[in-house]
């Protein structure tokens, strides 16, 4: 099975290189603030968002992998029961604590004030995190916030058997460490010294070199079990590499697209087709678009888009200020979204320093 990783185009890299603009806090606020004066704005979000809440991003600002090693799981090797299937299980079980731990940061709160004020009051987002949920939780209930955020790629916060069946991933977390008490005695450990794995966005991590993981043990679906039905092959509802997002996800992205007059683009480089498409949607229904982030993406390939590169996280609070002018002060729920936000960048280097897990 031949399945391709995404990527921009050399041709595209060269050229959003030559062309590269580097602009000024008050120049981008100015642009942003312009093209969101009139609000009715769609969102499309990348995990370039996520970056100051410690979560790094796939690419760099020059738009190739952070890690020139990357070779992410497909979805046919985690569906099938192989040792390729049975890493990833452990790895993402060890991942899954500092995405579960993370906190929205200024670009995150930005997005839930320009939300929350009706000005872009949809975000369609490739992020797995739930970070866009937890921005705005507190004033949303759970069916405005799945009818406002749509998660084009899944969740990581919840868990599906090959039959269907759901479960929490807390609770499949919790039935992990049971069934695996030697690799929970080790996630306490890092958790305790704080040295935890480098985490990508999917949850996966990166473990020492011959790490074994012969002897984790994935437990079976309890709905399953109920149905005397055995069956370990459980992933997080996340859509992998070679796995087709479902078609009301896909449709609905379309239509939220086609129902707002324009489309921010924020942290992303489009390199994977299910958001680039919606670019090219809103630029062939002669949509306006904007595309706000640090290094090229796919749209340099489409004409009449405007970009602006500058972290998201320096601009967007003072953009929503200058576009919400006084409510921005008046209203308590937005202003306490304003001045709220972690920021904790990662470092730049890739590896960070783990200690190799023993017996096991």
């Amino acid at each position: 099975m031949r399945v391709s990783v995404p990527n921009i185009p050399d041709a595209v890299l060269r050229t959003a290189a030559e062309h590269q603009v580097k602009v000024s806090a008050a120049f981008a606020v100015d642009r942003l603030c312009r093209f969101l004066a009139r609000g009715d704005a769609a969102v499309l979000t990348g995990a370039g968002v996520s970056v100051d809440s410690g979560i790094r991003a796939y690419r760099g600002d020059k738009g190739s992998y952070l890690n020139p090693n990357y070779k992410p799981i497909f979805y046919h090797e985690l569906m099938d029961p192989s040792a390729k299937g049975v890493a990833f299980r452990l790895r993402s079980y060890l991942g899954y604590q500092p995405i579960r731990e993370a906190q929205p940061n200024p670009t995150h709160f930005a997005l839930a004030a320009l939300q929350y004020s009706s000005v872009a009051p949809h975000i369609i987002t490739q992020n797995v995190d739930g970070l866009h949920h937890k921005a705005i939780r507190d004033v949303w209930d759970d069916a405005k916030r799945a009818k406002g955020i749509l998660e084009l790629h899944g969740t990581l916060h919840s868990v599906k058997c090959s039959h269907g069946h759901q479960t929490d991933r807390a609770a499949f977390q919790d039935m992990l460490g049971a069934a695996n008490p030697g690799w929970k005695a080790y996630l306490e450990e890092l958790e305790r010294t704080n040295s935890r794995p480098r985490t990508n966005p999917d949850g996966d991590v990166v473990l020492p070199e011959g790490t074994r993981y012969d002897q984790f043990v994935v437990p079976e679906c309890p709905s399953c079990l109920l149905e005397d039905r055995r069956n370990s092959t459980q992933k997080p509802e996340v859509i992998f590499f070679g796995e087709s997002i479902s078609a009301e996800v896909r449709d609905r992205s379309f239509d939220l697209v086609d129902a707002h007059q324009k489309l921010l683009v924020i942290g992303t480089t489009l390199a994977t087709f299910s958001a680039f498409r919606l670019v090219k949607h809103a630029v062939q229904r002669r949509k306006p678009v904007m595309v706000l982030n640090v290094g090229p993406t796919r749209a340099h390939e489409l004409a009449g888009i405007e970009t602006v590169e500058i972290p998201a996280g320096t601009v967007l609070p003072e953009v929503v200020k200058q576009v919400l002018g006084s409510t921005a002060e008046r209203d308590p729920v937005i202003a306490k979204m304003l001045e709220s936000g972690v920021v904790k960048t990662p470092p730049d280097d890739y590896d960070d320093a783990v200690p190799r897990p023993t017996g096991l």
